[in-house]
């Protein structure tokens, strides 16, 4: 058995204590974002019950990261693009070993996410020995394996995920970290309209911006704690106008999304109203629909797919929020894995830690976008993953790190470190620092110091797993028409 809470707390505990202090945040500037998979097994006559309210379960923390950091297009690397401490793939079948020597996503959900696919290529390896240890076990199919029926696995990120699943109404009397007070966004991001994201816009657009913000009253009232927060009123039928779309807008997006709609309609209920959003950094993917950006609930348009923000210039890494509605229709594993396995590896469970939250908002990014996806090989279906919450804080939080400073005037900013630890034999921890590994120097970078060992490309191994690019075709020409690959050339190192 197994709750929201238990899981939060295992990997609370483990980043407590089975890490060391290097790559952690100082508590009195920084902070940082957490994300882990745990591993749930039950017995194993109880196969298939390892889930929520089922008895004798074992679990274990097998792959964590932290990190907030996404570095931008002028910082990637072609001549070698993809570092993985450790092994990468190494199987009896003498597949090889992969390295890059800077990471273009250093996102906790992320980093974590690759920890649990070093976890599962050590698993595989296990089973291409034969030991009854491995997580899995032959499939049907000749030379396949298949995850063990009674294993499940559940993935935790201590802050709900940049992009869509952090577009979050915020009520008429919330009193915590408002964006028009702060400048952050749900996920600690800055989304301030500055020269560097808001030069999309032409001088015409600016004005209207400006226009739609005087017909907007933003009062700041002070709450408990001596700090600020702002309350939004706005003349409905003035917004209504102003939802009225333009050029490249999405006209369903542009009008409130479905929960801000209920949202509002629980006013006459005596509910509390819905009188702005959280924002996110994350940015509409260029070409595709773009937010409004009118004050209050319809400055975004929902279910759009958005690259992170960097700064400077613009990443080209898609929000924690696309890239888990991708692994729920794809799986965790990869490409490269798929070489070996009869059907993907899909998560059971996300749970996300205390903050601000919307189960909506997290069922619309994940589940929802892509739930109409059809054409699928084989073994690929969009899954019906748990959504919950926590009420565990994870003690390196911006909000955790925040309410601890009070009396602080001192900035706080976000850890430049990244930590990936995986449940593996050889090199489990690894920390980098800005993308690079920590410690490489300059006159390091793309040597040895900073990468190991290369065989074939990165780019031959992934396009030879056919049923896998099978499926990621179907869900980018269905749902995900606008998500940004990189360019064969980031791809062809040895």
């Amino acid at each position: 058995m197994w709750t929201a809470d238990e899981i939060a707390e295992l990997c609370y505990e483990h980043y407590r204590s089975r890490l060391p202090k290097q790559g952690k945040p100082d508590p009195s500037r920084e902070w940082t974002s957490l994300a882990a998979v745990v591993k749930v097994e039950s017995a194993a006559n109880e196969a298939g019950s390892a889930g929520l309210g089922s008895l004798q379960v074992a679990k274990e923390v097998v792959a964590l990261g932290t990190g907030t950091k996404c570095i931008g297009l002028n910082k990637m690397r072609k001549t070698v693009q993809l570092l993985l401490s450790g092994e990468l793939l190494r199987t009896s079948m003498n597949m090889g070993l992969f390295y890059r020597d800077v990471l273009n996503d250093s996102h906790a959900e992320v980093v974590a996410k690759r920890s649990f696919q070093r976890y599962l290529l050590h698993q595989m390896r296990l089973a291409t020995s034969y030991q009854q240890c491995s997580i899995f076990i032959p499939g049907t199919e000749t030379g396949k394996w298949k995850l063990k029926p009674n294993i499940i696995f559940i993935f935790f990120c201590s802050h709900t995920p940049c992009g869509d699943a952090s577009i979050i109404p915020i009520r008429e009397t919330e009193n915590h970290l408002s964006k028009s007070v702060d400048g952050h966004d749900i996920a600690g991001q800055s989304v301030l309209c500055s020269s560097s994201n808001c030069d999309h816009r032409g001088p015409e657009d600016k004005r209207k911006s400006e226009k739609m913000a005087s017909s907007h009253m933003i009062k700041r009232m002070k709450n408990a704690d001596g700090g600020f927060f702002s309350t939004i009123t706005e003349d409905m039928a003035v917004q209504q106008v102003f939802a009225k779309p333009e050029g490249n807008v999405n006209p369903e997006c542009c009008e409130s999304s479905e929960e801000m709609q209920a949202a509002n309609k629980e006013t006459n209920a005596g509910k509390l109203k819905a009188v702005d959003v959280y924002r996110t950094g994350a940015k509409c993917v260029p070409g595709e629909l773009s937010d409004t950006l009118i004050p209050g609930i319809e400055y975004h348009c929902v279910g759009l797919l958005r690259v992170k923000p960097g700064r400077g210039d613009r990443t080209c890494s898609m929000s924690c929020s696309d890239k888990l509605a991708r692994w729920n229709v794809l799986g965790c594993q990869g490409a490269l894995l798929m070489h070996f396995l009869q059907y993907p590896v899909y998560l059971s469970a996300v749970i996300v830690g205390k903050c601000p939250y919307s189960q909506e908002a997290m069922q619309r990014a994940v589940i929802e976008r892509c739930r109409h996806i059809s054409l699928l090989p084989d073994g690929f279906l969009t899954q019906e993953v748990q959504l919950l919450q926590s009420d565990l804080q994870f003690e390196h939080s911006r909000q955790a790190i925040q309410e601890g400073q009070t009396s602080s005037k001192r900035k706080l900013v976000p850890c430049s470190a990244a930590i990936s630890w995986s449940a593996v034999p050889e090199r489990p921890l690894d920390v980098t620092s800005d993308g690079f590994r920590q410690g490489t120097t300059k006159k390091g970078i793309g040597s040895s110091q900073s990468r190991v060992k290369t065989l074939e490309t990165y780019w031959d191994y992934k396009e030879a797993a056919l049923n896998y690019q099978e499926a990621w075709k179907a869900l980018r020409s269905q749902a995900l028409l606008g998500w940004i690959k990189n360019a064969q050339e980031y791809l062809l190192f040895m």
